[in-house]
């Protein structure tokens, strides 16, 4: 059977909260793991550009997106989603952060369904909802799933590892619990975060916002493995081979595949 790949990516997760957040899934989902809680992503550490490097396994000063604001690639690469089109796999996006929707190229997915609210609170298990149910009725090759509230309502309004943000990682953990319990379960789940943050922000080429987990978790993983020297530019690689479907030319990254396999 071909494999089957969740991205769940929560917006300005920081390592040291997801054991420090209080949830009762944590220690489970990291033991089941295949798991790099000092990754790194890349500068500057701002939420588009580092979706940018995500999905197409480049640099900010190679894609050329260097704040929140998207412009088009003057060398464009293809990311992700394009090259999965390539070879036929079905793509779906669900998130809350209208600006991720530049993240893929226009009729490469089958499925976006975007709730522009990622501001307000239970937006993560209202998106979580939804793509559990487009799941398990359609089926997709590749899904990506945006969990916004950790750095909205969380780490900006409160301050990183705050009692609020804490909470959020918490529930966001909790979403992560019900996609991983009401999916088939052959899907493997990728889920890292995009950067960390300090204070009320986020952006510099300090640890605490320049480090991410990325824990690989499914039948194609083996729990309790430890990975070293990884990026968030190693991601779309991964997927790409678990896929069938090749990097482009330009990418960067490498894939963690034969690292993280059982």
């Amino acid at each position: 059977m071909d494999k089957k790949v969740i991205m769940i990516l929560v917006d300005g997760m920081r390592p040291d909260a997801i054991p420090a957040c209080g949830s009762d899934y944590a220690g489970k989902l990291l033991a089941d793991s295949a798991c790099a809680l000092n990754a790194r992503t890349v500068f500057p550490s701002v939420t588009l550009p580092c979706h940018m490097s995500l999905f197409h396994s480049v640099d900010p000063d190679r894609h050329g997106i260097l704040s929140n604001t998207y412009t088009p690639q003057v060398r464009p690469i293809e990311g992700l989603v394009e090259r999965l089109d390539r070879v036929e796999k079905k793509c779906a996006f669900f998130y809350t952060w209208e600006e991720l929707r530049d993240l893929t190229r226009p009729d490469h997915l089958a499925c976006a369904v975007m709730l522009n609210q990622h501001k307000a609170r239970n937006t993560d298990q209202a998106i979580t909802t939804a793509a559990i149910d487009y799941i398990n009725r359609e089926s997709p090759d590749f899904m990506f799933l945006y969990l916004g509230e950790t750095d909205e309502v969380g780490g900006h309004d409160k301050g990183w590892m705050s009692e609020t943000y804490l909470g959020c990682v918490k529930n966001a953990l909790d979403c992560v619990r019900r996609v991983r319990e009401n999916i088939p379960a052959e899907y493997d789940i990728i889920l890292l975060a995009d950067h960390g943050g300090h204070d009320r922000g986020h952006g510099t080429d300090m640890p605490e916002d320049m480090t991410i987990p990325i824990i690989l978790n499914g039948p194609s993983f083996a729990p309790g493995r430890t990975l070293k020297g990884v990026s968030i530019k190693d991601v779309a690689p991964t997927i790409a081979e678990m896929l069938n479907a090749r990097p482009a030319r330009e990418w960067e990254g490498r894939s963690l595949l034969a690292e993280a396999a059982r």
